[in-house]
Order: structure tokens, then C-alpha cells, then sequence
């Protein structure tokens, strides 16, 4: 059964059944009622006759009934008092041998009721004289060692008409009511499920290559305006596709940007490895100096190609950041050994590489790619410093710390700071052969400060060079977690 079917029949069964049983409930307290107005009635005759009864100061007894009121009641022709078009009257002995009657009961005779006693001496119930129901009021008279029992009867066929004719116009509201429900429920569901119907059909055509024009779709030509001016949950599910869609766009354009950059970086070494090889199998036997020279070319184009695909490697593990095993580490230690590392490839270029730290802040993460993360920084700064200093600075806030490397190289324009960590992203294209790399490692930089909670950003420093700092959440632990 379909979304709008599954909607329509649920809200008509839940409507129905709730107003099924409101005209249930309606319907019995109308009928409460109706019985409570019979038992008044019923009630006051016979409360009538009962103080009729105990107001004669005379003994009672039935086996002289001539004495006082007694005589009065055991009389048939003396009951007309009470006797009227809805009040029928009966007087029977205590044994419910009857007595007295009044003259519209003609020859029907109320029965006993055996649920009478001296101590239930009150009762009502429901009879049927002459095919007409009647509602009677049974009263247990005791004095001394004399009783009697009074019934008190009043036609019910006139309430009994009234309520079928309530039930009756009460079941035809209900018909029409449910009817209604119904055809709303089903308007209600296709409402509903129309706008998702028209989502379906546009995200079923969605393909890897028309992922903008299906965005664009949804916010134009089939439903999208509609959809976007609702301010509800559907409106929210058609933006929340549609920015979805956006961001798969970009996620795809990268990806196919990063499969053309490497394709690009790749077939430069590769052409070279070849054509070296070539040359090596043509001229190598009878030259040794193409030999050497032909090697020497393999060797650092292979290196190249071994730092790329490291790099990438890098890159994919840093992605899968729930995967990447995580303790506590003292990022000033980790940032020491890195720059002390780093002096040798300082020093042959003559440039001062300085650490200092302000605190010794403990984050979590992965030492290996902490000292990659801090190494590529370091690398870079010395790679495009030819004169000065690399400085490398650790610190730390109430709930961050922080690693910074700055140089005194040519820095970075600010135009290019928000492309810098691209994959492949080389700032200066002329200088992309000069400048070995594989234009990776600031990428790897942004990824390993990514899944370890923070981030990587470039700016200008104060003396005019490049300035880099990684931001990471710091942890407080006990001295002794840190072993």
C-alpha cells in the first residue's frame, strides 16, 4: 500500500472510530437522561401515594380494611387519584396478591417483583403489559406485622420512540461525517504525498553527471517553485535536496578535479621514467654518461612518483578519520622533535630554524600523522624560504592549542590563501618544476587537522613572510595518563 493510502486510511480510521465513539457516548447520556426524566416522574407519584400511606395515625392492617387511609388505597375506584394518561397504579398485598389497581391498567396486572424484601424495599425495573414497555417503581410498605407493595408504572414508548429517532439522526450525521472524512483524507494524503511523489521522479533521474541541472530542476520547472515556497517540512525536505545535490556537485567537481590534477602530476614523471628508459636501452651499453645521467632521472622521478602516491595514501587514511587509532600527546614534544629533525635541510639552505613554546598543551590524536601534519608545514616553509628564518611556535588556550610556522619567505597572496590547501594547488605555475613537491602535503596538512577536530589556515607574518597555524582542541589529563 502506497505512502498517500497508508495516510488517507489511517486518519479516516482514527477520525471514524474517535467520532464513533463520541456519538456512542452522546448517545448514552441522551438516553441516561431520557430514563432519569421517567424515574422522576415515576418517583413522585409514588412518593405521593407512600406519604398518602403514612400520614392516617391508624394501625395498619389488611385484614380490616376499613379502617382509615387503608381502605382509601385498597379501593380501585380511590386510585384514580393517581391515575392519568402516564401514571398506572397497583396495590398488592405483602404475599403480592393484588389488591388494587387504578382503571387504565384494564386487565393487565403488574407482576411481583421477587427481588423485593422488607430489605430491599426499593426497585426499579423494566416490564412489558400489552406490548407496551414500562418503566415501574416497586415500594415495600411494612407496619408492625402488616405489609404491602405499591407499583408505579409509566409507559416508556414515547421515550423509546424519541431515542429511536436519535439514534437514528445520529446515524445519519455519522454516515455523512465519515463520508466527508474519507474524501478529506484523501485530499489530505495526496497533498501530502504529491510534492514527495514529484521529489522521487526528479531524484530518480539524478546522475553523476547532472547533478546541477537535477538542483536547479527541483528549484524550477517541475514543482520546485512550489515546493520552495512552502515553509514546512516538506518545503525543508526539497531544500534539504537540494542542498545535498549541491554539495555531491561540488564533492563530484573535486573529485574529478583531483582525478585530472594526478592524472596531470602522474604523466609528467611517467613521460620522463620513459623516455629515460628508452634512452637507456638505445644508447646505454655505448654511453655512460646518458647511462648515469638516465638513471640519476629515474631514480628522482621515481621518488617523486613514491611521495605522490605516499601522499595520496595519506590523504585516504586521513578521510577515514574513525579508523585512525588516537591518544593523548604532548603537542610541544611532538612539534620539538619535528623542527630538530628539520635543522639539517635548514642548515644547508643557511636559514635559522627556531622553536619555542609557550605551554606544553595534550591533545588527542595519531603521533604519526601529528608529526607529518607539523613536518609538511616545516617543509614548506623552508622550501620557499631562500634567506632568514623558520620559526616554529606551540601554545595554548582554556580549550585549544595551537602550532604555528612562520618564515621570512615570499608569503602568500591573499587571494590565494583560500585555495592554498587545494590538492595539486601550486601558487606560482612557473615554478612548479622548479619547486619540487608533489602538491600535497598543505592538502594532507587541512585533512590530518580535519580528523583530529581542528584546522588549518595560512595568513601573512609579521615580517612579511608565510604564516601557518593549526588549530586543535586541547584535553586536560592527569600527570599520570601522559606515560
Amino acid at each position: 500500500m502506497s505512502l498517500k493510502w497508508r495516510i488517507a486510511l489511517g486518519y479516516s480510521v482514527l477520525l471514524i472510530v474517535a467520532m464513533t465513539a463520541m456519538s456512542g457516548l452522546i448517545v448514552w447520556r441522551f438516553q441516561q437522561i431520557l430514563y432519569d426524566q421517567a424515574e422522576t416522574s415515576v418517583n413522585a407519584t409514588m412518593k405521593a401515594i407512600v406519604q398518602f400511606a403514612q400520614q392516617s395515625t391508624t394501625p395498619f392492617s389488611l385484614e380490616d380494611p376499613s379502617v382509615g387511609t387503608l381502605q382509601f388505597l385498597f379501593n380501585s375506584a380511590n386510585l384514580a387519584t393517581w391515575n392519568s394518561a402516564n401514571s398506572f397504579v397497583q396495590v398488592d398485598s405483602g404475599d403480592g396478591y393484588p389488591l388494587a389497581k387504578t382503571a387504565n391498567l384494564g386487565g393487565a396486572t403488574i407482576p411481583t417483583n421477587p427481588k423485593l424484601s422488607a430489605g430491599h424495599d426499593v426497585a426499579y425495573r423494566e416490564i412489558v403489559l400489552g406490548g407496551r414497555p414500562f418503566l415501574v417503581e416497586d415500594r415495600y410498605l411494612l407496619e408492625g406485622t402488616n405489609s404491602a407493595v405499591i407499583h408505579v408504572a409509566e409507559p416508556l414508548d414515547t421515550l423509546k420512540r424519541t431515542f429511536g429517532r436519535a439514534r437514528q439522526a445520529i446515524a445519519v450525521v455519522l454516515a455523512a461525517t465519515a463520508a466527508a472524512v474519507v474524501i478529506f483524507s484523501i485530499l489530505f494524503a495526496s497533498e501530502v504525498t504529491t510534492p514527495i511523489n514529484a521529489l522521487a521522479r526528479e531524484m530518480r533521474e539524478i546522475g553523476s553527471d547532472r547533478l546541477s541541472l537535477a538542483a536547479s530542476t527541483l528549484d524550477g520547472k517541475v514543482g520546485g517553485n512550489r515546493l520552495r515556497r512552502r515553509d514546512d517540512e516538506i518545503g525543508r525536505l526539497a531544500k534539504s535536496f537540494n542542498d545535498l545535490l549541491a554539495r555531491l556537485a561540488e564533492a563530484f567537481a573535486r573529485e574529478r578535479q583531483f582525478i585530472s590534477d594526478a592524472s596531470h602530476e602522474l604523466k609528467t614523471p611517467l613521460t620522463s621514467i620513459n623516455a629515460n628508459a628508452q634512452m637507456l636501452l638505445r644508447w646505454g651499453d655505448q654511453n655512460t654518461t646518458i647511462r648515469r645521467e638516465s638513471l640519476e632521472t629515474i631514480v628522482r622521478e621515481s621518488s617523486d612518483l613514491a611521495g605522490m602516491v605516499n601522499g595520496m595514501l595519506t590523504l585516504a587514511k586521513a578521510d577515514r578519520g574513525d579508523e585512525i587509532p588516537k591518544e593523548p600527546l604532548s603537542l610541544a614534544q611532538i612539534a620539538s622533535e619535528v623542527a630538530h629533525n628539520a635543522m639539517p635541510r635548514a642548515a644547508e639552505k643557511r636559514i635559522d630554524l627556531t622553536f619555542e613554546h609557550g605551554g606544553t598543551p595534550i591533545v588527542y590524536g595519531d603521533a604519526a600523522l601529528m608529526r607529518q601534519m607539523i613536518g609538511n608545514l616545516v617543509d614548506n616553509a623552508i622550501k620557499f624560504t631562500e634567506r632568514g628564518r623558520v620559526d616554529v611556535r606551540v601554545g595554548e588556550a582554556p580549550e585549544q592549542a595551537w602550532v604555528e610556522v612562520a618564515d621570512t619567505g615570499p608569503g602568500i597572496a591573499e587571494g590565494e590563501r583560500g585555495q592554498i590547501f587545494e590538492r595539486f594547488y601550486r601558487e606560482d605555475k612557473a615554478r612548479s618544476r622548479i619547486v619540487p613537491g608533489t602538491g600535497l602535503g598543505l592538502a594532507i596538512v587541512r585533512s590530518i587537522a580535519r580528523v583530529h577536530g581542528g584546522e588549518a589556515t595560512a595568513g601573512k607574518a609579521p615580517g612579511g613572510g608565510a604564516l601557518f597555524r593549526v588549530v586543535l582542541p586541547r584535553i586536560k589529563l592527569p600527570l599520570t595518563e601522559l606515560s
